[in-house]
């Protein structure tokens, strides 16, 4: 009996292909404009493990598909309208990369606030001598008030680890957590204007482009602290780089970036920036957790007719296939 064909297009974590390949067959090809399949590989397709985009115009080409099981939390580059259109369903890995995440927001913010980067550098340059001491570090987490843009799941898990910290928390995203024991701003620019410290943790959508500003930037003040851990495209790159060029804004710490891997010459040069190659949940734990719940959710999927982590834009019933014929 043949084997349920799943395709992986362009690299993948290891991990998922070792946890498939017992139970499927992977049709492996390279991610282009059109995807590499004829006719009847093509129409043997039912399932698809993927790491980045996956755009509607592949989705065209397999008309068996039923599931694509994305390698992330984020899924912006999926095209799920078109895969509701389609009745596909799509997962991604939400959860098991929220602490990594919340923890590095963590670290960035201390590392941009005390300069540790530099003071290190410093040190394993050969500056550190008797009777020199580096700079004693312009800023101070204590006392600060941080705002968070976003409070969703690893929002959350950042507010939590700021409370020991003993500053003030609060929050703006498009309505109020009920539940939520921080003070809430109805909008970004409110927020920008209330805190000295401002921690970006929003998905890419159409609503979240450019919306860290000059605007936002002038609110936070010069001694303003900008991280982000969210998305690039939240980031007015220019107006920052000319914010922390001119002392507009304090400092800031950036784990990504517009246009990834670029990263603009103006954010290298200033001494007020740190900088991470989008690293927020690259461990092994947890891109490990990330790989199985990929393959978990495509096992589930054939074997119980339920994927563990929908996103909810598509399909949420059980389907089942029955031949050529779909069946709730």
């Amino acid at each position: 009996m043949s084997r349920i064909a799943i395709l992986v297009p362009g690299k993948i974590h290891e991990r998922v292909l070792e946890r498939l390949k017992d139970r499927f067959e992977i049709i492996a090809v390279a991610r282009e404009e059109k995807l590499a399949l004829d006719g009847e590989t093509a129409g043997r397709i039912r399932g698809v493990a993927v790491s980045g985009a996956f755009p509607g115009t592949w989705m065209d080409q397999l008309p068996g598909v039923e599931v694509i099981a994305s390698f992330g939390v984020g899924y912006d580059g999926m095209d799920v309208k078109r895969a509701a259109e389609k009745g596909i369903v799509v997962t991604n890995t939400p959860d098991v990369l929220n602490d990594e995440v919340a923890d590095t927001a963590l670290g960035l913010l201390l590392n941009t606030i005390r300069e540790l980067p530099r003071a290190e550098a410093w040190l394993r340059a050969g500056n550190w001598k008797p009777g020199t001491a580096y700079p004693l570090s312009r800023f101070s987490l204590k006392g600060r008030h941080v705002g968070l843009y976003g409070l969703g799941r690893i929002g959350l898990e950042i507010a939590k680890r700021l409370e020991p910290f003993k500053v003030k928390i609060s929050y703006h995203t498009r309505s109020r957590h009920a539940d939520a024991p921080y003070d809430y701003y109805p909008t970004l620019k409110g927020l920008a204007e209330a805190v000295d410290t401002l921690i970006a943790i929003v998905p890419k959508t159409p609503q979240t482009h450019k919306t860290i500003d000059a605007d936002i930037l002038a609110a936070l003040g010069p001694n303003g602290i900008l991280v982000n851990v969210g998305r690039g495209w939240t980031v007015d790159e220019e107006a920052l780089s000319a914010a922390l060029a001119s002392g507009a804004l304090g400092a800031a710490g950036l784990d990504v970036f517009y246009e990834e891997p670029t990263v603009p010459a103006t954010l290298m040069e200033p001494a007020n920036a740190v900088l991470l190659p989008h690293v927020a949940s690259a461990s092994v734990p947890t891109r490990n957790a990330m790989a199985d719940l990929v393959a978990d959710n495509l096992i589930a999927w054939f074997e119980k007719g339920a994927a563990l982590t929908p996103v909810p834009e598509t399909p949420q019933k059980v389907w089942r296939r029955d031949g050529s014929s779909w069946r709730a």
